[in-house]
């Protein structure tokens, strides 16, 4: 009964209150209004697809103010450019503490030794190595050959969780700089200056002697100790602001959540008409352990190719018994890109355009999955 009222086409999976008066109007029983609350709660198509309004959940965490300058730094790649003398990327490296920052014109294709080639010329041998570095998850800072060199070097690396950018969001705000840049290939230089701090925060004014030498340090600790007090206190006031607008959700190991996660590109022939029809959220997965303050760690499927921490606002707790219910998730990869299969082809119909249409059945998908598709389309690939 609840069934027909909430899941069907009448139903359409409307709301407790909507699915509980159309219900009353009808039909009652004691503690009705209970079950009917329950029932929508738990569905699983409604976890699956619809977005509580609601702040954001995860409080802010600024990452910790450097002691020295060139002792942590952030790097990222701007892509997105048009071609200047054959540059196309920009690899944009950034001192966290002064924000003096190296804009390093790249050509494709690019591999994770020419990458840290260009760095040990370009930020090394100024300043060299650092002491931590923090990066997002792009597929040349998680090679082998990129995670060897800096532990060697006794770098540490640490890269944001999946689908979370805001975690290297400076280096993401310098980026927007260049993007506004007009023949960026040919104003680096420019962008370079505008970015550096004075030269006392980098390197001192290069004409120091013994006598002033002391002078000069002192009057260079100063001028750090002073710049990290400022940087403290903007981010206690960025942390006061945000956290208004946002709230503290913390999960507990074994609990089961639904994640979060739009994959904005498809490679397989599955093709949804309705993007924004689409699943939000995928799941339910266990928490397997708690990754600081406000990320977790997953238990995804082991064909799984996504990291399996996740920030806090990526997750929604899961209401109801997960048994039976098949998760999806094995065919996003690393890049967020789905990746289903077909396995069989149900049905023909003709479109009211007059062109074929298969209904085809996809690998390891429930039979709700099952989708519409262009025969051509189907036949090309």
């Amino acid at each position: 009964m609840l069934s027909t009222y909430h899941d069907s086409v009448v139903g359409g999976h409307s709301g407790f209150l909507r699915t509980y008066k159309r219900l009353a109007s009808e039909l009652y029983w004691p503690s009705m209004k209970t079950d009917v609350k329950k029932y929508c709660e738990e569905c699983i198509v409604c976890q699956r697809n619809k977005t509580m309004a609601l702040s954001p959940a995860g409080l802010l965490t600024p990452l910790e103010v450097p002691l020295q300058v060139w002792n942590d730094i952030s790097m990222d790649f701007i892509d997105a450019f048009p071609e200047a003398k054959g540059f196309e990327v920009v690899f944009v490296v950034v001192d966290r503490l002064s924000k003096y920052s190296h804009f390093i014109p790249l050509k494709h294709p690019y591999t994770a030794k020419s990458v840290a080639d260009v760095f040990v010329k370009e930020v090394v041998r100024l300043h060299g190595f650092p002491a931590s570095i923090v990066s997002d998850r792009d597929k040349i800072f998680l090679s082998n050959f990129w995670k060897e060199m800096f532990r060697l070097a006794g770098t540490k690396l640490n890269r944001s969780t999946a689908y979370h950018p805001q975690s290297d969001g400076q280096t993401e705000n310098i980026g927007i700089t260049l993007l506004i840049i007009d023949h960026w290939a040919l104003r680096l230089s420019r962008c370079y200056m505008a970015e550096n701090p004075p030269s006392l925060l980098s390197y001192g004014d290069g004409t120091t002697t013994n006598l002033t030498l002391a002078d000069q340090l002192k009057e260079r600790d100063t001028i750090l100790a002073a710049l990290r007090e400022q940087l403290l206190l903007a981010q206690q006031q960025m942390k006061q602001y945000a956290d208004k607008k946002r709230r503290h959700v913390e999960f507990n190991v074994g609990d089961w959540v639904l994640l979060k996660i739009r994959p904005y590109r498809q490679l397989s022939l599955r093709k949804k008409r309705n993007q924004k029809l689409s699943p939000k959220y995928f799941g339910p997965y266990e928490i397997q352990a708690k990754v600081g303050t406000v990320a977790y760690k997953l238990d995804l499927p082991t064909d799984s190719s996504i990291h399996p921490v996740f920030h806090v606002s990526q997750l929604k707790k899961f209401i109801g018994d997960c048994t039976g219910i098949q998760p999806t998730l094995q065919f996003v990869n690393e890049n967020l890109e789905w990746q289903a299969q077909p396995e069989e082809v149900l049905q023909y119909q003709k479109n009211k355009a007059g062109a074929w249409e298969v209904l085809i059945r996809w690998k390891n998908l429930p039979d709700h999955e099952a989708s519409w598709e262009s025969y051509d389309e189907i036949q090309q690939q």
